[in-house]
């Protein structure tokens, strides 16, 4: 491979990540650092963070729709520019008000940037990848979302030691997308570089019945994720004797999930994607379950690793999955898995609002959570059963076709 080649392919990845620490590190992940502090200074109560969590999450859905309906690639380039300057108004301009609706339609706005960034990001690379005679794998692509948080979370802790108001969080923040902006603006791939060396790859598209029962899986992890990823730091600061503690645990939730993708796409390698997945949804049911159990500080470093170092392996794993389905089109099978996992992310965060109000803390929404998260292993192990038994036929029937 001629050194012209790395550098296109690093700066290819490199723009993928820029792209996500932009789009989902600050148009979403900034909002969990920021929560508690607006709570305690901007008057944001647990019900109104869980609903302002929820609009991001309706964004987040109308972001999936948006990009699994756009089919010319020059549309979805340009789109994404589009997200890429809206992620950052919409946290420059969260500073203007203390008004509830006004927070949540910029906290919608920012939804659609962060899912429809990552699945055009995503899509367009995974693109490049299999047209270029590359391995179609998004794990170094994905490492930008555990990089995001820990962009984030620095800059947030960094910002409070200097007694910075919620405000300047928030505007801080969004300089920081903006310089990130740069990069995933200048070498994103255009659609017109997809068509350089690999010719049209077949689609092997799935059958309905693996797909509806994908789709419920993705959903569990989908619940999964946002619990944990939107309350986590709030979860941290209420507990007694780990105060100043919720920014340490985000920190340690992104320096696990950035290898993540990459270990979990080896992994798959080894055993197949729906055992990953298998192992992947069980750790982080752990994970998630943790404080909820246990909430001294070595108990919470252990859950902030298990989770961060699977929630974005099923992302990254689902979403590779619609590369090898669809090499033609990756965002057709990405938009529909995405859709089921944002519906989760639009139920999940008013009902943990709800139950931490009524309960005073947040450990019956984490034992709904991480229930949910083992449903999602019922249905991965009932795909898995589905898959040996077409396998197994598949085998019968070379076998006497060559007998």
């Amino acid at each position: 491979m001629s050194m012209l080649t790395e550098l296109t392919k690093s700066r290819v990845y490199l723009a993928g990540i820029c792209s996500l620490i932009v789009t989902v590190g600050v148009a979403r992940f900034s909002y969990s650092l920021l929560l508690p502090i607006m709570q305690d200074s901007a008057g944001l109560t647990e019900t109104g963070g869980g609903w302002l969590a929820t609009t991001n999450y309706m964004g987040y859905m109308v972001g999936v729709i948006l990009a699994a309906s756009l089919h010319n690639l020059n549309h979805k380039y340009s789109l994404h520019r589009v997200y890429l300057l809206l992620s950052i108004i919409t946290s420059a301009a969260m500073v203007m008000t203390t008004d509830m609706i006004t927070w949540a339609v910029l906290r919608f706005i920012a939804g659609i940037c962060a899912s429809g960034g990552m699945i055009i990001a995503s899509g367009l690379i995974l693109k490049w990848l299999v047209n270029n005679n590359h391995r179609a794998e998004l794990g170094i692509h994905f490492s930008g979302a555990g990089l995001s948080i820990i962009a984030t979370s620095l800059l947030v802790e960094v910002m409070l030691t200097m007694s910075a108001s919620w405000q300047q969080q928030w505007l801080a923040l969004a300089i920081m997308a903006a310089i990130f902006a740069i990069p995933a603006w200048l070498w994103m791939p255009h659609p017109s570089a997809n068509a350089q060396a690999g010719g049209t790859a077949k689609d092997n598209p799935p059958g309905k019945t693996f797909t509806s029962m994908m789709m419920l899986a993705y959903f569990c992890a989908g619940y999964g994720y946002v619990v944990s990823s939107t309350f986590i730091v709030d979860i941290v600061e209420g507990t007694e004797g780990l105060q100043g503690q919720g920014g340490f645990a985000f920190i340690l939730v992104g320096l696990a999930a950035t290898p993540a993708a990459l270990v979990w796409d080896r992994i798959a390698r080894n055993v197949g994607y729906l055992k990953a997945l298998i192992g992947a949804y069980t750790l982080q049911a752990v994970g998630i379950i943790l404080p909820a159990i246990n909430d001294t500080l070595p108990v919470v470093i252990v859950s902030a690793l298990l989770f961060g170092g699977t929630f974005i392996a099923c992302v990254s794993l689902v979403l590779t999955m619609a590369g090898k389905f669809y090499p033609s089109n990756p965002a057709k099978f990405m938009g529909t898995m995405t859709l089921a996992f944002g519906a989760a992310q639009i139920i999940a965060p008013v009902c943990t609002g709800y139950l931490a109000d009524a309960f005073g803390n947040y450990n019956y929404g984490l034992y709904l959570s991480a229930g949910v998260m083992v449903m999602g292993v019922i249905f991965l192990l009932r795909l898995l059963s589905i898959e040996r038994v077409i396998s197994t036929e598949i085998d019968s029937l070379k076998s006497r076709v060559f007998s």
